[in-house]
């Protein structure tokens, strides 16, 4: 039990092994984008969470710096998505708030599925030079998830920052993660 004064949040007991299988960079956006699918496909079979994953990742070398999944259910945490955590895991292994002018250069979040109303907020203080998403709000919202509030020129809006955004890849696949998991019984939140 934590502290009544502090929270800890951690990722499941399968994710080192799961780091241990990765290729040392990912080139390509797709393949930046099976990783956090895979994420939330084991997040889900192993019982650790949502369907949810991400991961950040250096945008020339395509190092892995930090991943992240759903942890609402089992950590009691409303604002424990996959983003948020690596994002999170990110800044702390910096060891700054910011994931800007690292010396890995540009950061991308990569998350298999596009952010919420949470997690965009969260997006432009993060850091990060670019943004990949899987599944749409969309997906979502249609098997039952609360994405909240989000405007129609999020993308716009991010770019705007600075923030490149590229939405759908690999959307179907990242869409079917999200669709088993409800046909599942999964909590829905």
């Amino acid at each position: 039990m934590t502290h009544p004064l502090s929270i800890q949040l951690h990722l499941p007991a399968w994710v080192p092994g799961f780091l241990a299988r990765l290729p040392s960079a990912l080139d390509s956006p797709e393949e930046r984008m099976r990783v956090a699918i895979s994420l939330a496909e084991a997040n889900v079979a192993n019982g650790s969470g949502g369907p949810f994953g991400a991961l950040v990742v250096s945008t020339e070398s395509g190092r892995v710096l930090a991943v992240g999944v759903n942890r609402v259910e089992p950590a009691c945490c409303s604002s424990a998505h996959a983003e948020i955590i690596a994002l999170s895991l990110a800044q702390q292994r910096l060891g700054s708030a910011s994931l800007a002018n690292t010396p890995l250069g540009p950061l991308e979040l990569v998350t298999s599925c596009e952010p919420c109303a949470m997690c965009l907020g969260a997006i432009p203080w993060s850091g990060v030079g670019s943004v990949l998403c899987g599944a749409t709000k969309a997906d979502a919202e249609s098997v039952g998830f609360d994405e909240g509030e989000r405007s129609e020129h999020w993308i716009q809006h991010l770019q705007q920052r600075g923030i490149m955004v590229h939405t759908g890849v690999l959307r179907q696949a990242a869409a079917e993660v999200l669709q088993r998991y409800a046909r599942g019984g999964g909590a829905i939140y």
